[in-house]
């Protein structure tokens, strides 16, 4: 059986040098997706949402299997916006919505997603440690998300240290080469914080953007 692993299948989206920014074009996709906002360090919703998320994608990658298909579940991924978009500089972080996300197969539709969601509800019921509940669960959705043309770059290192990239993205590069950012902050992340000392997390840090009209 073939395992999909998108990492290695897109490298370009998956991958960079810390200091270049790249141009980017990112395909439509398939993603499991759910809302939130606030300090992702504090708000409570936030670790729920996480393990929602990855609750479902290894619930789909088992429901595929038997099926003939088989895939590495992706890293996180988030968007992130507030309005003040300055308190992404400032970590102004109470301020900050956020939709978190994990890339899906194309073979993933609605059916195959209400199947999986029951399979796990009805897992999580039996933990008395279970990670996230039912209504988060419930609160995670499957969509199609287009970025399009986008600047990106890899950052090593704290999540908290991302401000000056951020600002020379937006205010050096950005500017610069004449573009316009349109759309929302995206960030994938790379590593596992449980896991990795925070000057070795790596993280892509992606901005869409247009040309002048």
């Amino acid at each position: 059986m073939l395992k999909t692993d998108f990492k290695k299948q897109d490298k370009a989206l998956y991958s960079g040098k810390v200091g270049r920014f790249d141009l980017v074009d990112v395909p439509e996709m398939n993603f499991l997706m759910i809302d939130g906002a606030g300090d992702p360090n504090t708000a409570p919703f936030y670790g729920r949402a996480v393990a929602a998320l990855y609750g479902l994608s290894y619930g789909v990658k088992f429901y595929g299997k038997p099926r003939g298909v088989d895939h590495v579940v992706p890293p996180l991924e988030g968007l992130w916006w507030a309005d003040d978009m300055g308190s992404f500089t400032s970590r102004d972080k109470d301020s900050w919505k956020s939709r978190m996300m994990i890339r899906q197969p194309d073979w993933v539709g609605s059916e195959d997603l209400a199947e999986v969601l029951e399979n796990v509800v009805a897992k999580n019921t039996k933990k008395k440690d279970a990670p996230t509940n039912e209504e988060t669960l419930r609160a995670v959705r499957l969509g199609r998300f287009h970025e399009g043309l986008a600047v990106q770059v890899l950052h090593v290192g704290p999540y908290d240290a991302e401000g000056p990239v951020l600002e020379e993205m937006h205010k050096r590069f950005i500017l610069e080469n004449g573009y316009e950012p349109c759309g929302l902050h995206h960030e994938v992340y790379l590593g596992d914080p449980r896991k990795v000392a925070p000057d070795k997390l790596k993280t892509i840090l992606r901005q869409p953007v247009s040309l002048p009209k």
